[in-house]
């Protein structure tokens, strides 16, 4: 009640009056209301409006009172009492990962009183704890020596990043990812509808490489049938030389750019080494190469950290691929539009991310956010 009382109150006596004399000039319609509301206060398509209780409220005490609003008697009463805010910031400080439907419950106070002391009162908002790779005994020592190399490297050239060349594979599962909190069915009744999802689910296997100036991609490692499958050894080296090599020509590549991939075993073969080695003499980088890349570190790899995560947010979206080969079509298209001044951003992100993990000694990354916008 606390919450409908908030939102008809939250509007201007300008916006009620318009809402009301537009209720009566579109023949009692609220969403005819609500569209000459959007047009014109001029908000967003995806921003708040008055919902229709909301305007019929409106309505009811307008044609019973003369004012949109009842005039209320006596104070407002309210629980956002200093006593229940000290309460709240009191129970948030001694169980912060508590839910607010848990202190609700804890305090005595409702969900949505316990929410609008947070938000309005204590600026408090909800953070997703980061599940990160966990760290071996030894990593963070191999993490903050790479970083250092690094820093060094770019400290005495600032083009490094630009000529710096970061690959990976990931997986790409036809299912996609079935979010549960956007799996809704409403009925006056359990319509015991089941999202059926196979155990082994058709995926490509994608490989690619992420530049400052382009997208190396994508090459997707099949059989002879067409089937995904695991990149070997060979088909590592295969990639290289059937693919990745002719794709460098007439992009600004030279001696002194830099190639790094994981140190995964097929990627650390002498076979696909003696590819690697006379287009990028001294400037590999790998496990036990010229610089060792460190293990269980995605986070400062550009392909883990940005490419891979948004692709998979895009790629999945309507229209639903229902093919491997509209998935890999999907995913073509999707890298295609992926503009050059984010690839240089992604990048740059990466000193940025070297230089918080030399800060941790090698640790985890708190405070470093790419964000794409």
């Amino acid at each position: 009640m606390n919450s409908i009382r908030y939102e008809m109150e939250s509007w201007t006596g300008a916006q009620r009056a318009l809402a009301v004399k537009s209720f009566y000039k579109n023949n009692d319609s609220y969403v005819a209301t609500q569209c000459e509301f959007h047009k014109k206060f001029r908000i967003h398509r995806n921003s708040k409006v008055p919902s229709a209780y909301t305007i019929k409220m409106w309505v009811n005490n307008f044609e019973e009172t003369g004012l949109s609003v009842k005039k209320k008697g006596g104070s407002v009463k309210t629980v956002r009492t200093p006593q229940n805010i000290d309460a709240v910031r009191a129970s948030l400080e001694r169980s912060p990962r508590w839910s607010a439907v848990r202190h609700s419950k804890t305090l005595g106070l409702s969900d949505s009183s316990v929410r609008h002391i947070l938000h309005l009162d204590l600026h408090f908002h909800p953070y997703k704890i980061q599940v990160v790779q966990k760290l071996k005994e030894g990593d963070a020592a191999k993490r903050l020596v790479f970083s250092q190399q690094m820093l060094d490297l770019i400290n005495r050239n600032k083009e490094v990043l630009d000529n710096l060349i970061m690959s990976d594979e990931a997986h790409f599962h036809l299912t996609g990812i079935v979010n549960k909190q956007k799996c809704r069915y409403c009925s006056d009744r359990h319509p015991r509808e089941l999202v059926q999802k196979p155990l082994h689910s058709s995926k490509v296997t994608e490989w690619c490489a992420v530049t400052a100036f382009a997208i190396i991609s994508p090459y997707f490692s099949e059989d002879e049938r067409g089937n995904a499958c695991t990149v070997t050894s060979e088909r590592y080296a295969h990639i290289l030389q059937a693919f990745f090599i002719p794709r460098l020509q007439g992009l600004p590549v030279n001696k002194t750019t830099y190639f790094q991939h994981n140190g995964a075993t097929n990627h650390t073969a002498k076979i696909a080494m003696n590819i690697l080695h006379p287009h990028f003499p001294g400037h590999r980088i790998s496990r036990y190469d010229d610089i060792a890349w460190p293990a269980r570190s995605p986070d400062l790899s550009v392909c883990d950290f940005y490419l891979w995560g948004y692709l998979k947010s895009v790629v999945y979206c309507a229209p639903t691929p229902h093919t491997t080969q509209e998935l890999k079509l999907r995913i073509q298209e999707e890298i295609s539009r992926i503009p050059v001044d984010v690839l240089r951003k992604a990048m740059s992100s990466v000193h940025n991310r070297l230089a918080e993990c030399e800060q941790r000694n090698g640790g985890h990354l708190e405070d470093v956010i790419f964000r794409v916008e």
